[in-house]
């Protein structure tokens, strides 16, 4: 009681993407929004999963498109 089912839906959906994508979803993210490419990823390997290229904020922190 007292659940925002759109969060649980929020949630859920960001799992999947993690899953299935090596991301990370931030703060306040909502479908179609930018994600962030997991830490334990290497360069290399970013280039082969994200062949559109990314958004380096810092070393650690990698803004791609959300993956479809």
């Amino acid at each position: 009681s007292g659940r925002n089912f759109d969060e649980v839906l929020r949630l859920l959906d960001s799992c999947q993407l993690t899953a299935k994508h090596q991301i990370a979803t931030p703060v306040n993210w909502k479908q179609g929004e930018d994600v962030i490419i997991v830490p334990s990823v290497s360069d290399v390997q970013a280039r082969e999963k994200f062949p559109g290229g990314w958004k380096t904020v810092k070393p650690y922190l990698r803004i791609v498109p959300q993956p479809r």
